[in-house]
């Protein structure tokens, strides 16, 4: 793959993920109550509208709101920073590493972007069985997981080689 085609694919990538995440954020922030809950496969999955103020599974929520307000985008763009770097450092032929980035870039922008317009971020995606949940997450955090497990991949198949 050459540099331009390496740069079209985060674009792509990037506005794809970024704009599916922030359409359902929108989405759900405009239609649903905060704390509603709709059923899409009983005792299973539904689409349930929370708030994180904390990072992943609501660690330093109990913060206060002004450190918050202050560590997330200095974290936020600290962390984007370096992914850059690492994506402009990674050679072209690399898709799955370059793919695996442009997802965890996406899914820290689509986080970010709620932090700068609410001081949280929305949460819609509830996976459950019965009255046991996994915590609440959004197409961001999948993007970023996803995107994680993609750079897993990679290097697992670079040991082998």
């Amino acid at each position: 793959m050459s540099t331009s085609k390496k740069w079209q694919l985060f674009g792509c990538l990037v506005l794809i993920v970024l704009g599916l995440d922030q359409a359902t954020k929108l989405y759900v922030h405009t239609t649903f109550a905060l704390y509603e809950s709709r059923p899409v496969i009983d005792n299973l999955f539904a689409f349930t509208y929370v708030r994180n103020s904390g990072a992943a599974f609501g660690m330093l929520a109990r913060q206060s709101e002004t450190f918050l307000r202050l560590f997330f985008p200095v974290v936020t763009v600290l962390a984007l920073a370096g992914l850059m770097i690492y994506f402009i450092r990674v050679p072209s032929q690399c898709i799955l590493r370059l793919s695996g980035l442009c997802l965890i870039i996406s899914g820290a922008l689509g986080n970010g972007f709620d932090r700068l317009w609410l001081g949280q971020v929305i949460d819609f995606i509830d996976v459950h069985w019965y009255a046991y949940h996994w915590p609440a997450f959004n197409v961001a955090d999948s993007s970023i997981c996803i995107g994680v497990g993609l750079l897993l991949l990679d290097s697992f198949r670079a040991a082998r080689e």
